[in-house]
C-alpha cells in the first residue's frame, strides 16, 4: 500500500499541533508578558501581523495535507501522480516555514513563494486526478 497519503496525514496533524502551541505562545504575548501593551500596539503591523499570517497559513496547509492524504488514501489516484501531488503538498508547507523565516531571521521570501505554488500546484493536480476518476 502507497504511503503516500499517509506522509500527508502525518505532516499535516504533526504541524497542526506544533502551530496550535505556536498560537498559545501569541496569545501569552498578546494577553499576559510583560510589555503586553507594546505587542498589542503593533498587532496590526510588522512582525506581528507575520507571526499570525504564518499561524493561519499553517493551519490551513496542514488542513489541506490531512485532506490530500485521505482522498490519496481512498481513491484510485494513479501512482505516479499520488507521488507527485503529495510531495507537492508537503512542499507547499515551506509558505508558513518561510513567513516565520522572514519574522526571525530576515530570510528572503524565496520559502513563501515556493510554498505557495507547490500547494497551489498540488490542489490543482489532485482536483484534475479525481476529475479524470470513472
Amino acid at each position: 500500500m502507497p504511503s503516500h497519503g499517509k506522509k500527508n496525514i502525518v505532516a499535516g496533524l504533526l504541524f497542526l499541533a506544533a502551530f496550535m502551541a505556536y498560537g498559545f505562545l501569541l496569545i501569552y504575548l498578546r494577553d499576559f508578558a510583560p510589555g503586553k501593551e507594546a505587542w498589542i500596539a503593533q498587532y496590526s503591523t510588522g512582525a506581528h501581523f507575520e507571526s499570525r499570517l504564518a499561524h493561519v497559513h499553517v493551519n490551513l496547509f496542514a488542513f489541506i495535507n490531512v485532506m490530500i492524504g485521505y482522498l490519496l488514501l481512498r481513491l484510485p489516484v494513479p501512482a505516479a501522480s499520488a507521488r507527485w501531488i503529495s510531495w507537492l503538498g508537503l512542499t507547499g508547507m515551506l509558505m508558513p516555514i518561510g513567513i516565520l523565516a522572514e519574522v526571525l531571521f530576515g530570510v528572503a521570501p524565496v520559502l513563501v513563494l515556493a510554498g505557495a505554488v507547490a500547494m497551489v500546484l498540488s490542489v490543482t493536480w489532485l482536483g484534475l486526478a479525481i476529475g479524470r476518476l470513472r
